[in-house]
C-alpha cells in the first residue's frame, strides 16, 4: 500500500495540491472566515483529480497489479495526508493566536469566527464532507469531478456559514472563545469534529470501493 500512495504523490498529484496546503495558515488572519482556507487546501486536490484525470491516471491504476479497491485506497489515502498536513498547519496556527497572540487587539477585536477548537472542529468536518461528496461521488464515475465538486461547494459554504453564524445567537457566544476561555466546551467541540471526521471518511471509502467495482473500466 505504500507503493500505491507514493505513486499518488509522486505521479498522480498535481503541485497545486501541496502548494494549497499553505491555506491552513489562513488560521492566521483576521477579520477573514478562517474556514475558507480548508475550502482552498480541498480545491488543491480538486485541481490534482483534474490533471490526473486529463492523464487516464485511473485506467493507468486500474491495470497494475492490485485489486480496484486499492485504487480507491490510494486516492483516500493520498487525500487524507493532505487534510492531515493542512490541518497541522491550522492546529499550529491556532495554537500560536491562542497563547503568544492572546493579548492582541486585532484578534480580540475580530468580529469573525476566532481560530479556536470548534474551528478546527468545523474544519474536520467540511474536510469529512469534501471527502464524502467530492472524493466518493468520482468513484461513481471514476471521471466526472465537475458536479460532485459544486455540490461539495455548496454544502463546504453553508456549513462555513453556518459555524460563522452561531456565536452571534443569544447563549452560543461561547462558541467563538478566544484563547483558553471555556476549553472544555471547544475540546468536546473539537473531538466532536475529529469523530464526524473519521465516520464519514470511513463511510465514504465504503462507498467508493463499492461504487468502483461496479465500473467496467
Amino acid at each position: 500500500m505504500s507503493n500505491i500512495l507514493l505513486k499518488e504523490m509522486k505521479l498522480s498529484a498535481s503541485p497545486l495540491a501541496y502548494i494549497f496546503i499553505l491555506f491552513g495558515l489562513m488560521f492566521f488572519l483576521p477579520g477573514y472566515p478562517v474556514l475558507c482556507g480548508a475550502f482552498f487546501v480541498t480545491l488543491g486536490i480538486f485541481q490534482s483529480f483534474q490533471t490526473a484525470r486529463e492523464a487516464n491516471d485511473i485506467v493507468f491504476s486500474a491495470l497494475l497489479p492490485i485489486a480496484k479497491k486499492d485504487v480507491v485506497k490510494g486516492k483516500f489515502l493520498f487525500v487524507c495526508m493532505i487534510e492531515a498536513c493542512a490541518l497541522i498547519l491550522m492546529a499550529i496556527s491556532m495554537i500560536i493566536r491562542m497563547t503568544f497572540f492572546l493579548d492582541s487587539p486585532v484578534y480580540q477585536n475580530n468580529a469573525l469566527m476566532n481560530a479556536n477548537l470548534f474551528a478546527l472542529g468545523v474544519a474536520f468536518l467540511i474536510f469529512g464532507l469534501f471527502n464524502l461528496i467530492f472524493l466518493a461521488g468520482f468513484f461513481k464515475t471514476a471521471y466526472n469531478i465537475g458536479r460532485p465538486f459544486i455540490i461539495y461547494i455548496v454544502a463546504a459554504f453553508l456549513t462555513i456559514g453556518v459555524a460563522e453564524a452561531l456565536h452571534h445567537f443569544p447563549g452560543l457566544e461561547p462558541l467563538n472563545a478566544f484563547g483558553t476561555d471555556h476549553m472544555g466546551l471547544q475540546l468536546i467541540l473539537l473531538a466532536a469534529g475529529i469523530i464526524s471526521y473519521i465516520i464519514i471518511t470511513v463511510l465514504a471509502y465504503k462507498k467508493a470501493c463499492r461504487d468502483f467495482e461496479k465500473i467496467d473500466l
